[in-house]
């Protein structure tokens, strides 16, 4: 077995933490400025959006390269 599976877990783990950072750095600035929560609400998911993007493309290289 290759280490294409371990890095595909990485990269998943990856994109978790960075998801759940985004998360509460969103959150937290909607706490602050409730009137902006629309634009941080549209920034975030865009944002999320990539990242998963990000690691979706990780895993299938990962996975091709076994």
């Amino acid at each position: 077995m290759g280490m294409g599976p371990i890095g595909a877990g990485l990269a998943v783990i990856g994109a978790g933490v960075g998801i759940g950072l985004l998360a509460q750095a969103a959150l937290s600035g909607m706490a602050r400025q409730p009137e902006v929560a629309g634009k941080l609400q549209t920034a975030m998911l865009i944002a999320a959006a990539l990242i998963e993007g990000v690691a979706l493309f990780a895993i299938v290289v990962c996975l091709l390269n076994k």
